[in-house]
């Protein structure tokens, strides 16, 4: 008993020793600098719910390159396009593993998913084939008239809420991310099944995902305290098998559908499932095989995946209607490149340089997804710090983005600045990556390069915009919704009238 009460006795020194300390272990180890952490929480408390926001502030204080410890988690945080060049390109081989989100560890879907995987034997599978289905260029190009088609398909919507002013009722607006969503998942499903779903449950599907997207974002003790893990203690994992489940559920009906079709001898869709099912069950050098779970995961990060297409749209939208005379001269562009043509077609995008310009200052001001990240597979060297094995490493794509050395006026829209340089996201310039680059570059990348500024000119080329009253009062509200996406807190809203 005097033994267990002079342990418990000492044990606030040893822990308020150790905080005391731990810059000097730190220095002595090498690590790159950062804020002291707490004990137990350590950085925590720095970061709130908008992480990204929080490490950019704190690389003012300790450089492009810092530390912090999330709970029980080491990470490195880069936020300079320098040491984003490290870590994405240099040192990519040996930080292109993940620490996944436990939300996601459900239904054994980490084993089948291109997020969570190491950047190995089965994920180089799964897009090799992905690509050779769905994302590659022979592929988009095969599909290009899907992806025109369903656009149109959302502007006819769009154009029956703008009929019904036109009929003297109020002005009706339009959730411009929904009915981009909408579009998106239509996409996906004809590329991956060919054919579309019921309406009923594409909206079930936007529903489910931005679920998935404030799981995604929740602070979640499981992954900063992963002894903790199976304890499940906030019951995010729980609820996430829930959408998990029904996200499958679709799958399942469509492989069983396609299973009897290909039994009864009916003619190849060529399609992703196609190409998958070709393959199933023809065991890899590391031993596994593709199966349903398989087709299961990669449908549902396809979609989840997607959702930076309609948060893209969205966040255009909400820039342009806070701009005028932005919006006036895209406008003009397309209505001069596009003449009387009644419907915007792929093929006019090379001839809109400041509606790309447009979709690029987007991107750069709201990059979809604000980090990149990585895990160190061994103890490395970066930018003369020590980074130990096991530690998490996130480019902070967002800081990167409005960096005032990088960008003049960085937080203010300006499509004009894409007007007068080469800089491209294609992932070469590191100034500007909001799609990743390296080997784990986005894989929707080109399909989002076509579909964003398709959707962005159908809705400026057919419709003028205007805001509902309370936002044209009281402006845009511009927050942020931190998760699987960067979108808007509060979902953009805007009245159409078709444009004469």
């Amino acid at each position: 008993m005097v033994i267990f009460e002079l342990c418990a006795a000492s044990l606030p020194l040893v822990v308020l020793a150790s905080y005391a300390l731990q810059p000097v272990a730190d220095a002595r180890r090498r690590l790159p600098p950062g804020p002291r952490p707490l004990p137990v929480v350590g950085n925590l408390l720095d970061v709130g719910d908008s992480p990204h926001r929080a490490f950019a502030r704190l690389a003012d204080s300790y450089g492009p390159l810092m530390s912090v410890r999330l709970g029980a988690v080491y990470a490195v945080v880069a936020s300079s396009p320098e040491t984003a060049r490290e870590i994405l390109q240099k040192r990519n081989g040996e930080m292109a593993s993940r620490r996944s989100l436990d939300a996601w560890r459900v239904l054994d879907h980490p084993a089948n998913s291109m997020i969570a995987l190491p950047a190995r034997g089965k994920w180089r599978a799964l897009r090799q084939h992905t690509a050779a289905g769905m994302l590659g260029p022979r592929r988009l190009a095969e599909q290009r008239a899907v992806r025109e088609e369903e656009v149109r398909d959302m502007a006819r919507r769009v154009a029956a809420l703008a009929d019904q002013a036109d009929d003297g009722a109020a002005a009706a607006t339009v959730a411009v991310a929904r009915e981009a969503s909408a579009a998106m998942i239509d996409v996906i499903c004809r590329a991956m099944f060919s054919e579309e779903l019921d309406p009923a449950v594409v909206a079930e599907i936007t529903d489910v995902t931005d679920e998935a997207a404030v799981l995604s974002g929740a602070p979640n003790v499981s992954d900063f305290f992963p002894a903790l893990a199976a304890a499940d203690l906030q019951g995010i994992r729980h609820r996430a098998e829930k959408l998990v489940t029904w996200l499958y559920s679709i799958v399942d009906e469509q492989v069983g559908r396609r299973r009897r079709s290909r039994a009864a001898g009916e003619a190849r869709k060529n399609d992703l499932l196609d190409v998958f099912l070709d393959n199933e069950g023809e065991v890899q050098e590391e031993g596994w095989a593709i199966n349903q779970d398989t087709i299961r995961g990669l449908f549902m990060e396809l979609v989840l995946g997607g959702s930076s297409v309609p948060t893209t749209v969205e966040w255009a939208m909400a820039e342009l209607l806070q701009s005028p005379q932005t919006m006036k001269k895209a406008q003009e562009e397309l209505r001069t490149v596009l003449h009387n043509k009644p419907h915007m077609e792929e093929s006019d995008i090379a001839q809109l340089p400041y509606l790309q310009a447009v979709v690029n200052e987007t991107l750069r001001l709201h990059p979809p997804v604000p980090f990149a990240s990585g895990l160190a597979e061994e103890t490395l060297e970066l930018h003369g710090y020590n980074v130990p094995k096991g530690a998490s490493a996130f480019v902070n794509i967002w800081a990167i983005c409005r960096n005032a050395e990088v960008w003049d006026e960085p937080d203010k829209f300006m499509p004009e600045r894409f007007l007068q340089n080469e800089i491209d996201f294609s992932g070469t310039d590191f100034e500007f990556i909001p799609f990743s680059t390296g080997r784990r570059i986005c894989p929707g990348l080109n399909l989002s390069s076509k579909l964003v500024p398709l959707m962005l000119a159908s809705l400026l080329h057919e419709f003028d915009w205007t805001l509902p009253e309370d936002a044209g009062r009281n402006g845009i509200d511009m927050s942020e919704k931190f998760g699987l996406v960067l979108s808007m807190a509060a979902p953009l809203r805007a009245a159409p009238k078709k444009a004469l």
